[in-house]
């Protein structure tokens, strides 16, 4: 029997245009589902691959420690290259006072070896009083006046009411000349591990990182950072991981030797928490 309104050799194909047609749209609307999900999971590998960036760059661990941690370096002043101003409860304490603009009286110098960025007798004449100690080497203690007791690395002290404790610094792999570094151990340059209110500051001085510094575990590492002299940033990361302090702080930039982008590099890169604290003047 035939359709008055179509021939019966039009029905089959016209069924077959439309069944085409329905097949036709699910697929588009398929593909479209497809392409859909394959874009949201690009978007995610994407964000996810942008997170994880971001956390090499800087491990949101370390920089929330590094936060909880402020408190520590509170009352510790960066005067430039390895100079601080650490201001006590009932004494404030310079370390490597160099190039300095002012700044109130010391107590207490810590001078770690006799090069003229160290031991600037310049610099300690502004910020000494009659009463002032000063602790050093007996190659810097040549070049300063005052009341100075000097140290050789291991010696311990108390002196206006801080533990003093002089440690090793010297270079393995920067040479003045071939075989002669920088900083010869036998020279007895030091770093100084001091106590103020309770908090143990390690400053390195200018050295590579050394066995002597394993396990140190002080609150604050002052640690150089700028390469040539004293540690690379690498080298730096190493110590770091070695000494376990609390917080880390780059130092041995900022005066012609090293830079700033030594101390970001520093803060990326360390295992450790790590606070760059501004150069105060």
């Amino acid at each position: 029997m035939t359709n008055k309104h179509f021939p019966s050799n039009c029905a089959g194909p016209v069924f077959r245009i439309e069944r085409r047609r329905d097949k036709d749209a699910h697929r588009a609307q398929e593909d479209s589902t497809v392409h859909g999900i394959r874009l949201l999971r690009r978007k995610k590998v994407c964000a996810l691959a942008a997170a994880v960036a971001l956390c090499l760059a800087t491990p949101p661990c370390l920089a929330a420690d590094a936060s909880a941690l402020q408190p520590l370096v509170a009352n510790i002043h960066w005067l430039g290259h390895d100079a601080f101003r650490i201001d006590g409860k009932d004494a404030v304490i310079y370390i490597d006072p160099y190039r300095l603009k002012g700044g109130p009286p010391a107590d207490l110098i810590l001078i770690t070896h006799d090069h003229a960025d160290h031991a600037s007798p310049a610099d300690v004449e502004k910020i000494k009083k009659p009463e002032t100690v000063i602790v050093t080497t007996p190659a810097a203690a040549a070049k300063l006046t005052g009341k100075i007791q000097t140290v050789k690395p291991g010696d311990e002290l108390t002196v206006k009411g801080v533990a003093v404790r002089a440690v090793p610094a010297y270079n393995l792999n920067k040479f003045r000349s071939p075989g002669v570094p920088f900083h010869p151990k036998e020279a007895g340059h030091v770093g100084f591990v001091i106590t103020v209110d309770g908090v143990r500051i390690y400053h390195a001085g200018d050295t590579d990182p050394i066995p002597e510094m394993a396990g140190l575990a002080p609150d604050v590492a002052l640690l150089p950072v700028s390469g040539t002299y004293v540690m690379t940033v690498d080298e730096a990361v190493e110590a770091a991981a070695s000494i376990r302090p609390k917080v880390a702080v780059p130092m041995h930039v900022g005066e012609g030797i090293g830079t700033l982008d030594d101390a970001a590099r520093f803060q990326a890169k360390a295992t450790v928490p790590v606070i760059v604290l501004p150069i105060e003047k």
